[in-house]
């Protein structure tokens, strides 16, 4: 095969690929799916071993949190470092161009806007970008919640601000109010050329943990609802800015997906495992026996309604399959909070930015 059609089969391959990333919205209410040809969907398929995984060695990225670096921590298991994710049909995902990806970058903001899951993928993308162009120089700041690792060189920031909820949390006279009609916090996102979202972890948490009083919508006030309600609103008034805000000639827009968390060992069928803790490889099933995450679903019928093209990194069916991959005692809080909600880097979140780079290169970004 000569030059040019090497380089037409690599066309071909990742607009295949690209099925992995859906448009959602757009088509009022219709699925579109971004790719134009083949029949390969990436985010149906199996985790195979990998002998030559992981993407990058964790301790040449001196800035990853610790809570991800499960190597450091103690893990002595490292199978779980070797899978890589192979596409159901005849494609695979591609090989990461940190370069590559920094020249189509150049001078230009990629933004992840949610909560310590988005922190999980931007610093598995500040780590594979490091890795690949180590000798490019960069800067890491972090000021008010907002994150900036920069390569000064080709202009480019990646970036992160941390809003778990999306929506506001203000404080008043009678407590702290979770607003699920107010996104104050939008025009922090405004000049980014790429912006990725997510929100769904903390939606769950209560007692300590819940950092708010009650909820309020317009002039009611509740004291709880049901959390999936909760999220369908706070997401649709998010939808509601980037139709009315976002120009999609400019910015291009991604929803990271739902990461599940495994502290239910019952969900994959083993009761009796202590949630993810000693879970040493992926399961090899074809369906998750929990079946599709209720918050991905909310997520899908929100997309749907927008005009904005949305591309949505259908990340949560492989993310279930990997028991495997989360910190557990290997993490933050060690054997006082078992961590089954995160994930170990290098992981899981490598192949959700393989996913969001091979969706950047198919769309000449």
């Amino acid at each position: 095969m000569g030059v040019f059609g090497g380089a037409i089969f690599v066309v071909i391959s990742l607009l295949a690929i690209d099925r992995a990333v859906t448009t959602l919205g757009h088509a009022k209410g219709k699925r579109e799916e971004t790719a134009e040809t083949g029949s390969c969907d990436a985010s149906a398929g199996t985790w195979v071993y990998d002998s030559s995984y992981p993407l990058y060695n964790s301790s040449q990225c001196p800035f990853l949190e610790k809570q991800f670096k499960c190597l450091e921590n103690h893990r002595l298991n490292t199978g779980y470092l070797k899978y890589r994710w192979k596409p159901a049909g005849d494609c695979d995902l591609p090989r990461f161009n940190g370069r590559g990806l920094l020249s189509r970058l150049r001078g230009k903001k990629l933004m992840f806007v949610g909560d310590s899951l988005s922190l999980n993928q931007w610093q598995s993308l500040t780590c594979m970008v490091h890795t690949a162009v180590p000798e490019a120089k960069y800067t890491s700041t972090t000021v008010a919640g907002l994150s900036n690792f920069s390569f000064p060189e080709y202009g480019v920031e990646l970036m992160f601000f941390r809003d778990a909820f999306l929506v506001d949390i203000v404080s008043t006279s009678t407590g702290r109010a979770l607003r699920l009609d107010s996104l104050q916090n939008a025009k922090l996102w405004e000049g980014a050329d790429v912006l990725v979202f997510n929100s769904w972890h903390w939606w769950l948490h209560v007692g300590r943990k819940q950092p708010w009083d009650y909820i309020q919508e317009g002039n009611k006030i509740y004291k709880d609802m049901d959390r999936l309600v909760a999220y369908e609103k706070a997401l649709n008034t998010w939808a509601k800015w980037v139709d009315s805000s976002v120009d999609p000639s400019k910015t291009t827009v991604f929803y990271q997906g739902v990461s599940p968390d495994h502290a239910n060992a019952s969900d994959w069928g083993q009761p009796k495992a202590d949630a993810c803790l000693d879970q040493t490889r992926p399961l090899a099933v074809s369906r998750y026996p929990a079946g599709p995450h209720p918050a991905e679903l909310v997520v899908e019928k929100v997309l749907r309604s927008m005009a904005y093209p949305v591309r949505l990194l259908n990340v949560t069916y492989l993310s279930q399959l990997r028991v495997d991959g989360h910190p557990s005692v290997y993490g933050f809080g060690g054997h006082r909070n078992m961590d089954c909600s995160h994930w170990c880097l290098a992981g899981v979140p490598d192949t959700w930015n393989l996913f969001l780079y091979q969706s950047i290169v198919a769309h000449n970004f």
